[in-house]
């Protein structure tokens, strides 16, 4: 059946593949890293303490942006997305087995008796066995099981997801899911969460905002999970992590509200990072290379679309529930004009720093420095370290983003613009107004 070359095709976007395993080949516009050894990982993590520490020193609400695949091993985040996804696939198969096929991803309810025997005549596990997996203060109380329900089952801190069996596609026989885990990647795994976990209390301590940076599609899902722990546990009173989602993705949106609905449940601060995506070229190459479908959206202008549905969503939930917070890393001037005049709709006052933006440095600041004197919480993103590693990354940067030329170009005018002004002003040497 067609769901079924689906779903193979789903696994193999998860699979360590020889010719993508220099994750810098073919990425035009972001740092990437190699795993050399826990001891590297160390070394990086020693690394963003001190940019944690340099962004609380420079400004009273910084911001500091880290790479997971420098903190631990890639293929861990592979094989964690693998697992993450073939359970969620899992919940769906089911779901349409109940009779509910093409509803938003919130809106999939799965009877708990029905499951339950669903997972009895898969022998995946018996009634008696299933049942203490619903007996959870929020799990199954209403008699059914959402997708943040069937998530939770899976915790990456415990060895529960060891005991779990998905049935294969392929073979049609019962595996479990983290069959491939050694003692060793176990370890991995640890080490990599207790990095994360000396950077977000760094963080909490300094008065910083962690941003966790997206990455390959492929290591997403595991990126997101482990960011949305460390929101549960570290975002209880202010949104000092901040998971980011690339709106390039066909399923931004989904990922979005799914993250955004758990926040309101658990009652915790959402921090997102809206970006458009920096791996298009490589994305694409490696889908049609290994066989499995494209994850990006067709158009720029689908990308667009996805942008804005994804930060209306975020917007609302700020104007209803104060408790969400979003940094929009956007070049685009309509989508920072969308972004003011839904501010201005909804009622969301700059002063609140519920939104922010975020250019990098050297780039846009036409639109970077009205922001600011406008009373915006506005920011540039300041990459730093060896020359000979940061200038290739400001020239793709430079390659990638469209219409950059005209853009500079438009630049110049207005700085020569105000230049003049301030000539004929006899203020030259003053940045008042």
């Amino acid at each position: 059946s067609s769901s079924t070359s689906g779903a193979e095709q789903r696994e193999k976007q998860y699979r360590a593949h020889r010719g993508f395993g220099d994750r810098r080949d073919g990425v035009i516009s972001a740092r990437t890293y190699f795993y050399a050894d826990e001891a590297k990982c160390d070394q990086h993590m020693e690394t963003f303490l001190r940019c944690i520490d340099a962004s609380s020193g420079s400004s009273e609400d910084g911001f500091s942006a880290i790479k997971l695949t420098a903190l631990g091993r890639p293929q861990f985040l592979l094989q964690f997305s693998e697992v993450l996804v073939k359970w969620r696939r899992f919940f769906h198969q089911m779901a349409a087995e109940q009779g509910q096929a093409g509803r938003a991803a919130l809106e999939m309810k799965l009877e708990v008796e029905k499951l339950q025997e669903a997972l009895a005549n898969l022998g995946i596990a018996t009634k008696a066995e299933s049942q203490h997996w619903f007996t959870g203060e929020n799990l199954g109380v209403s008699g059914t099981v959402d997708l943040l329900d069937w998530n939770s089952l899976i915790d990456s801190r415990t060895k529960l997801s060891k005991l779990l069996l998905v049935p294969n596609m392929q073979t049609g026989q019962l595996e479990p899911l983290l069959s491939r885990f050694t003692e060793e990647e176990d370890l991995q795994m640890k080490r990599m969460l207790q990095r994360m976990d000396v950077l977000a209390k760094r963080a909490t301590e300094t008065g910083v905002r962690l941003m966790v940076d997206a990455e390959q599609s492929y290591f997403q899902p595991a990126i997101s999970r482990l960011t949305l722990e460390m929101q549960r546990r570290f975002n209880r009173d202010q949104a000092i992590i901040f998971n980011t989602y690339q709106c390039y993705l066909k399923e931004a949106y989904d990922n979005v509200t799914v993250d955004v609905e758990l926040s309101r449940r658990e009652g915790w601060h959402f921090g997102a990072k809206l970006v458009r995506g920096a791996y298009m070229e490589q994305e694409r190459e490696r889908a049609a290379q290994i066989g499995y479908e494209d994850p990006i959206n067709p158009t720029y202008e689908k990308t667009n679309e996805m942008y804005h549905r994804c930060l209306d969503y975020i917007l609302e939930e700020i104007k209803h529930s104060q408790k969400a917070n979003v940094m929009v890393a956007s070049h685009n001037e309509d989508t920072v004009k969308f972004t003011l005049r839904r501010m201005m709709e909804l009622g969301i006052h700059p002063s609140e720093k519920k939104v922010y933006f975020g250019q990098l440095l050297g780039m846009c600041d036409q639109i970077t420095f009205p922001l600011g004197q406008a009373g915006f919480p506005v920011y540039k993103y300041v990459p730093y370290g060896p020359v000979n590693e940061v200038l290739p990354y400001l020239s793709r940067r430079a390659q990638e983003n469209r219409g950059f030329v005209q853009r500079a170009n438009r630049e110049r005018d207005l700085l020569w613009r105000e230049v003049k002004r301030r000539l004929l002003a006899g203020s030259l040497f003053s940045s008042s107004r």
